[in-house]
């Protein structure tokens, strides 16, 4: 499983630019909504990233758990689910490219959830407190996204709950360099993220990295 977590990290970091473009808003949104005469609001901007990335870990361990009784109960084969999950990566790869977005049919699924979540974030404006930033962090964590349903299906073939959300906890960990950059203003690195040749190298990346893990899988069934 330790390839796993290196991966999931990886597909975050890879995503940089797909985080900034989805949630760039969102994290501005925080930042701005900080005490503006505190002079160090890190802890505030750790804190709601911490809380995303906790969210992302429990929804990583329900699909894990889900998983681990697809495949004990219903004997569904685990090679299967690997197979799904390289698949989702390919068409990541392709929506982060901004060839084929097929993965926004998958985004409006959890937009029913965001629906009935993301009202709640409105009790936590202005962030006064390191509670609710933790909080709006954990609200964010719910935000509907290709880049995190795609790794989800990681989670899903892991086997186990535990596995399942520490594959998500990774994933988060990967987003979190790229989700700085907009907190702290690094308009350098962001803009080079943001750029569409960059984006791109990232998206054929993902892809190639789809087809190895479908390519191992096949080989693990023959």
């Amino acid at each position: 499983m330790e390839l796993n977590f290196f991966s999931a990290f990886i597909i975050g970091l890879l995503g940089g630019g797909h985080c900034i473009a989805m949630c760039g808003g969102i994290t501005t949104m925080l930042t701005s909504a900080l005490p503006k005469q505190r002079k160090n609001n890190l802890p505030y901007i750790l804190t709601y990233n911490i809380g995303r990335i906790l969210s992302y870990t429990f929804i990583g361990a329900i699909a894990g758990f889900s998983g681990s009784l697809a495949i004990k109960s219903l004997g569904f084969p685990v090679i299967m689910l690997k197979m799904v999950a390289g698949l989702f990566l390919i068409l990541l790869g392709l929506y982060i490219g901004q060839w084929l977005m097929w993965l926004t049919k998958v985004e409006v699924i959890g937009k029913h959830i965001w629906k009935v979540i993301s009202p709640f974030s409105k009790k936590l404006i202005p962030v006064n407190t390191i509670k609710k930033s933790f909080f709006l962090g954990v609200l964010w964590g719910w935000l509907p996204c290709g880049l995190v349903y795609s790794t989800l299906t990681w989670s899903l073939a892991s086997g186990s709950a535990l596995n399942g959300g520490l594959i998500m906890m990774f994933f988060g960990l990967g987003t979190l360099p790229a989700l700085l950059t907009v907190s702290f203003g690094f308009e350098q690195i962001k803009s080079l993220i943001q750029q569409t040749i960059f984006k791109r190298i990232m998206a054929l990346l993902l892809i190639v990295y789809g087809l190895y893990t479908l390519m191992i899988a096949y080989q693990l069934m023959i």
